[in-house]
C-alpha cells in the first residue's frame, strides 16, 4: 500500500496538507510506509490485531448477540501531533481541570456561582449527576474529579474544540498504553527516527495521585474497586491495577467496621485508605445510594465522609460533566481563574431555553442532538445521517424532556489515514486525554484517539463500532523523545527559528 493516491477530500487531516504533502512531524512515517514490500503493511496490521486478542485487551458489549468479548478495533496508522499544537492543548486541559475542580468545590459548598448567576441554580438541581448527599462534604486534598477523560475534537480549520468532559470514571487509558506498546512493535524504524514523548508513566502519576489523597498515613493501602467480570471495562481494571502494583477488589472483599473500610484477607482485615472505584455514584453504597446495589459496600459513604477513606473520583463529581453545564465551562473558567478559556467549546444549544429549543426543532437536520446524561454515543442523533421518520421521533423526545437535551452543529472531525480493502481513506476521529489531579495537574502526552472506522461515519464509540489509534506527541528540541530524535523534525524546527527570525 502507498500513499500516492491518498486524498484529503476537503477534511482536515493529520497527517496530510490539502496538497497532498505530509506534514512535517509525519514525514518519517509516510516515508517508512511507502518503502515497505507490498502486503506487509497488511501483514504487521494483522500481527496487531493478534497481539490485541492474545493478550486479552478486551471489552464487552451489552446486548451484543455475536458474543460477550471483543477486541476493540485497531489500526496501526497513527495520529501525530506536533509539540507546539500540543504544548496549547496541555494548558488548555489543565485550565479547565482546575476551573471544574473550583467549580465543584463551590456547589457542593457556599454556591457562590449559583447566587452570582453564572450558572442556572435550575441546571444544577436538576442534574442527574448531583449529588445531594454530597452537600458541604470536603473531600481529600479538596479534589474532586481526578481522573479526567476531555473529549476534543478539530475541525476543517484545524481548531481544536472540546466536545465534552468526562468526570465520571472516564475508561479507555488502557488502550493508549496498549496501542503504544503494539505500535512499537509494528514501526520500530520509525520510533528510532522521531522524537515521541512517552505515555508509559501514567500508572506511576495515578498511584502517586492515589497515595497522595491518604495524607492521614505514611504507608496508604489503595485498591481498584471493580464491579466485576461482566463490566464492559474489566480488562482496563485488572490491567491498570497491575501496572499500579495495587490490589483489585470487587464489594464483596471490603468491609466497613467503625467508619473504616477493610479489605478481608488469609491473614485478616487489613484497613483501606483510598479506593480508586470503578463503580458509578448510584452503586457504591446501598446504605446511601441504590438500596439494591450488590456491587458496592455498606458504609463506604459514611467511612468517606468521616474523611477514614480516599475515593477517586468522589462522588458527585459528574455534575461538572453534565452536557448542559458544559455550555457555561467559559464562563466557569472566567468566574474562578478570570482567564479566557483556552480550548474553546463547540457551540452548544440548550434545549431547556424556549427560544434555544425552537432554534434545534427548526434545524434538526443540521445538528447533533444529545442526552445530557447518556454517553458510549447511546441517546443521541446525527441529524444530517438520519432519516426524516428519526428526526420527528427526536423532536418528540425534545418537546417531552427539553432539559435532558442539548444540540451541536455538526463539526467536520478531522481525519486520519486508516487501511481499507480499497487502500488508504481518511476516517474520523477525535482525541481524549487523560489529565490526573494530584498534587499537580498532569496531562498524558497524547491519548485515545478513537476513529470511526465505518466510511462516513463520525460516531466513533467503540461500542457504536468505532476502533482505536495510537496518538504520537513530538517532543520539542529539548524534551526526551521515547527513541531518538528525528532528523526531519530537528531540520522543520531550524528553519521555523529562521524564519521567525527573519520577521
Amino acid at each position: 500500500m502507498r500513499f500516492e493516491t491518498y486524498k484529503t477530500e476537503g477534511f482536515y487531516d493529520e497527517l496530510f496538507f490539502e496538497n497532498g504533502e505530509p506534514r512535517p512531524c509525519a514525514e518519517p512515517l509516510i516515508e517508512t510506509i511507502n518503502e515497505l514490500p507490498d502486503g506487509e503493511l497488511q501483514r504487521r496490521q494483522k500481527t496487531a490485531e493478534a497481539s490485541f486478542m492474545d493478550t486479552g485487551i478486551t471489552f464487552a458489549v451489552y446486548g451484543n448477540k455475536d458474543g460477550s468479548e471483543k477486541i476493540i478495533p485497531f489500526d496501526v496508522i497513527p495520529r501525530i501531533v506536533d509539540a507546539k499544537t500540543w504544548e496549547n492543548l496541555e494548558k488548555g486541559l489543565k485550565q479547565r481541570t482546575h476551573a471544574l475542580n473550583c467549580f465543584l468545590n463551590d456547589i457542593y459548598g457556599e454556591q457562590k456561582i449559583l447566587r452570582d448567576k453564572v450558572v442556572p441554580d435550575t441546571l444544577v438541581n436538576t442534574c442527574t449527576a448531583f449529588r445531594k448527599e454530597c452537600m458541604g462534604l470536603v473531600p481529600p486534598r479538596k479534589i474532586w474529579a481526578h481522573i479526567t477523560g476531555t473529549d476534543l475534537v478539530r475541525d476543517k480549520d484545524g481548531t481544536f474544540y472540546v466536545l465534552e468532559d468526562n468526570m465520571r470514571c472516564p475508561s479507555g487509558v488502557s488502550y493508549v498504553l496498549q496501542n503504544r506498546r503494539i505500535l512499537k512493535q509494528t514501526f520500530p524504524k520509525v520510533f528510532s527516527k522521531c522524537a515521541i514523548r512517552p505515555v508509559d508513566e501514567y500508572p506511576a502519576k495515578l498511584r502517586a495521585m492515589l497515595e497522595y489523597l491518604a495524607s492521614n498515613t505514611d504507608n496508604p493501602k489503595a485498591v481498584v474497586l471493580t464491579p466485576g467480570v461482566y463490566n464492559s471495562a474489566y480488562f482496563e481494571h485488572s490491567f491498570l491495577s497491575q501496572q499500579m502494583g495495587i490490589e483489585l477488589v470487587s464489594g464483596s472483599d471490603l468491609i466497613v467496621i467503625d467508619k473504616k473500610v477493610y479489605e478481608k484477607t488469609t491473614q485478616g482485615l487489613v484497613q483501606v485508605h483510598v479506593i480508586y472505584r470503578r463503580i458509578d455514584d448510584e452503586f457504591l453504597d446501598p446504605l446511601t445510594f441504590r438500596k439494591d446495589s450488590l456491587l458496592g459496600v455498606p458504609g463506604l459513604f459514611e467511612a468517606y465522609k468521616a474523611g477514614n477513606v480516599a475515593l477517586a473520583n468522589a462522588p458527585g463529581c459528574g455534575a461538572a460533566d453534565d452536557k448542559a453545564i458544559y455550555t457555561y465551562v467559559p464562563d466557569i473558567i472566567k468566574y474562578y481563574l478570570g482567564e479566557e478559556n483556552i480550548i474553546p467549546n463547540v457551540p452548544t444549544f440548550v434545549c431547556e431555553d424556549p427560544v434555544k429549543r425552537n432554534h434545534v426543532l427548526s434545524n434538526l437536520d443540521k445538528m447533533v442532538v444529545k442526552a445530557v446524561s447518556e454517553s458510549g454515543g447511546y441517546g443521541m442523533l446525527v441529524g444530517p445521517h438520519a432519516t426524516e421518520k428519526e428526526r420527528e421521533e427526536f423532536k418528540e423526545k425534545i418537546k417531552a424532556n427539553p432539559r435532558n437535551y442539548i444540540a451541536q452543529p455538526m463539526i467536520s472531525l478531522s481525519r486520519v489515514p486508516s487501511i481499507t480493502e480499497n487502500g488508504f481513506e481518511g476516517r474520523h476521529v477525535d482525541l481524549r486525554p487523560y489529565i490526573v489531579q494530584g498534587e499537580d495537574i498532569y496531562v498524558i502526552p497524547g491519548g485515545l484517539t478513537r476513529v470511526a472506522l465505518k466510511k462516513g461515519s463520525v460516531v466513533v464509540n467503540s461500542s457504536q463500532g468505532g476502533g482505536g489509534k495510537d496518538t504520537w506527541v513530538i517532543a520539542p528540541d529539548k524534551g526526551a523523545p521515547e527513541q531518538g530524535q528525528g532528523l526531519q523534525y530537528m531540520q522543520h524546527q531550524q528553519q521555523q527559528q529562521q524564519q521567525e527570525r527573519r520577521k
